[in-house]
């Protein structure tokens, strides 16, 4: 187990749970309806590849089920738009300065601090993680778990249990992961409390789908091979005026962010990437004959991509369809299992009792500015799919439809405890979303959030950067240099963007006397966020410059 997750978390002190878990059951009536939650999680998976959302790529039937017969939230953001930071936001409900995992290259989780699934479990809930965690430490708050080590394989995947032990099962992941939260939610419908009512049950899943290499469940491989995605409207975006987006390492014109083996999967056994032996083992993982399926695939492909020898634009307008075809299929089996877990709800009638929530870590580039991946403050990474269901038998009213207050990645874990009847710890930073899966409207709502984004330097070199983004369609960002940080490498540079005349963020407005006003009512939002969260980055960056 050490070697898999690096370094295990500290056990929380019996004095802390003791007195949080007395406290929480107490506060909850003996006679409280207590309702479970399903929260479904993907691993960058974007509104534009989502159809209640975007029809223009792909159709998504059963993601949609949730959005129909619930709600879409359609302004929902994240702190930090990193895969392990994401989650660790959303397990604590607070930014990524509060919680400690700021970033994927040196972060580890301390799993001692008070999470959301512990205060759940002192709740009397039954706690479950199924699939990926990705926060380096042991998981601690779980009654249960079963985690993918690390990013995880699509093909034949290992898995990590609770008492430490690895083991490697046959089959594609995302079908597994699903199989194996259908068969905890069997067993805890059995679990009863001292009353002999059903426990109450959360349960996290948390799926290695969509991300990168986009490696495709094989009965998929020949859908969407007759589409031709079309190109985004800046998907030759130069990157004037934005310093840190000329800097980055993930376009997809690049051979060597966007590698013609690893993403594209036209390998040649001639030629070399820094990604090679990574991408041959994940594939390496298959039985000989799925392989055999595999590489009659892929492999006729690249004969005829190296018949064609592609340069230039043609080149970079290869891979995109490539890179999304692929993406696509991956998709499409999610789909194809949140649809089995619907109807499981349905059929068994946990749907009654039970919070449906899909949403993603962050969203994600589907070529916007000729990028993949994300990182960046920008709309398509910064933005997350986020729609839930809830229970049918609900005992008060329930909101249908859109819901367009600004919510972010840090109000998961007051809504769950909130739901549960349990109370919000006052160091938790996000506010709960009850009131609007009720139909509210909060007069004091919030009309900005905050950003900070910290993992550089790091794999596609995106600079350090936060800002705030307002619910009239204003964005503030300020790229930062890190300490230690060579002059050369150095970026320093504030962008500003009116979303409402310039949606897809191609023109940095900042410092233009025409926006002076908005401007200073940017920068005086950005310092009260910093001031309410308590980073602390302005004054470090002030100590620096002495």
């Amino acid at each position: 187990m050490f070697s898999l997750l690096h370094k295990a978390s500290a056990p929380l002190p019996q004095r802390e749970g003791l007195g949080v878990g007395l406290l929480l059951l107490a506060a909850l009536p003996a006679t409280a309806q207590r309702w479970n939650v399903v929260y479904i999680m993907t691993d960058d998976h974007t509104a534009q590849m989502m159809s209640c959302y975007d029809k223009t790529n792909i159709q998504t039937p059963n993601l949609d089920r949730i959005a129909n017969d619930g709600v879409r939230f359609v302004n929902s953001y994240v702190a930090n738009s990193l895969s392990g930071p994401s989650r660790a936001c959303m397990i604590t409900g607070k930014h990524s300065h509060k919680n400690g995992f700021t970033n994927n290259e040196h972060g580890v989780f301390d799993g001692s601090q008070q999470t959301m699934p512990k205060l759940m479990q002192q709740a009397g809930y039954s706690t479950c993680l199924i699939g990926k965690w990705h926060l380096v430490s042991t998981p601690t708050g779980f009654d249960h778990y079963e985690i993918i080590p690390g990013q995880g394989d699509y093909y034949n995947p290992t898995f990590i249990t609770m008492d430490g032990q690895t083991h490697k099962e046959q089959g594609y992941l995302t079908n597994i992961l699903t199989d194996k939260a259908i068969d905890w939610m069997n067993q805890q419908r059995q679990q009863k409390t001292a009353d002999g009512q059903q426990k109450p049950f959360i349960l996290f899943l948390h799926e290695k789908a969509c991300h990168r290499d986009w490696l495709p469940e094989l009965k998929y491989l020949h859908e969407y091979e007759d589409v031709t995605f079309p190109l985004p409207h800046n998907f030759n975006d130069t990157w004037e005026g934005r310093e840190a987006a000329q800097r980055q390492e993930m376009s997809i014109a690049s051979n060597t962010d966007m590698t013609m083996d690893y993403d594209i999967k036209m390998y040649d056994p001639n030629v070399r990437t820094h990604l090679t032996d990574t991408y041959l083992n994940f594939i390496g993982r298959m039985d000989s004959q799925e392989r055999a399926i595999y590489d009659a695939f892929y492999d006729s492909l690249a004969v005829d991509f190296r018949s064609r020898h592609l340069t230039g634009l043609a080149l970079k307008e290869f891979k995109y369809q490539r890179f999304m075809r692929d993406y696509a299929k991956v998709v499409k089996t999610f789909d194809d299992n949140v649809g089995r877990l619907l109807d499981y709800l349905d059929e068994t009638g946990l749907s009654e009792n039970t919070l449906v929530v899909y949403t993603s870590d962050q969203g994600f580039y589907m070529g916007e500015h000729g990028w993949f991946d994300k990182r960046f403050m920008y709309e398509e990474s910064l933005n997350t799919p986020l729609v839930m269901r809830m229970p049918t038998k609900y005992n008060k009213p329930v909101a249908h439809g859109d819901i367009t207050e600004m919510v972010q990645n840090i109000d998961y874990a007051p809504t769950f405890l909130e739901l549960a009847g349990a109370p919000v710890p006052a160091d938790i930073q996000g506010v709960s979303l009850l009131p609007l899966l009720e139909g509210k409207h909060p007069k004091d709502w919030r009309k900005s959030l905050y950003y900070h984004y910290y993992e550089y330097p790091a794999e596609h070199s995106v600079r350090r950067h936060y800002g705030v983004r307002t619910a009239d369609g204003w964005k503030l960002i300020h790229f930062y240099p890190c300490a230690g940080e060579r002059p050369s490498q150095q970026v320093d540079q504030w962008e500003m963007y009116d979303l409402n005349a310039d949606p897809h963020e191609m023109h940095n407005i900042y410092g233009q006397p025409a926006y002076a006003k908005q401007q200073k009512r940017l920068q005086k939002e950005l310092v009260k966020l910093q001031k309410q969260y308590d980073d602390p980055i302005e004054s470090e960056l002030q100590a620096r410059q002495k």
